[in-house]
């Protein structure tokens, strides 16, 4: 949450960006666990996936996603 809440809810973030924060030498041995999380924290919607910029379930992404906060506009959606 701390990327999300610096960045806005204007930006997003790759889960990458998180994983080389824990470990930056190994962060491909964070991604799954960084993947995870952002799932979870879209299921407690307090986070959006999204692919293409387009808003994605992270369950059936297949490929790069971002994470980022709701906008306004999709949060009174």
């Amino acid at each position: 949450m701390e990327l999300a809440n610096k960045r806005g809810s204007q930006k997003t973030f790759c889960p990458s960006e998180v994983a080389k924060k824990i470990d930056p030498e190994n962060w491909q041995s964070q991604m799954q666990a960084v993947r995870n999380e952002g799932r979870i924290m879209v299921a407690e919607n307090l986070l959006i996936c999204t692919q293409r910029g387009k808003p994605m379930d992270p369950l059936l992404a297949k490929g790069p996603i971002r994470f980022g906060l709701y906008s306004n506009e999709e949060k009174n959606s």
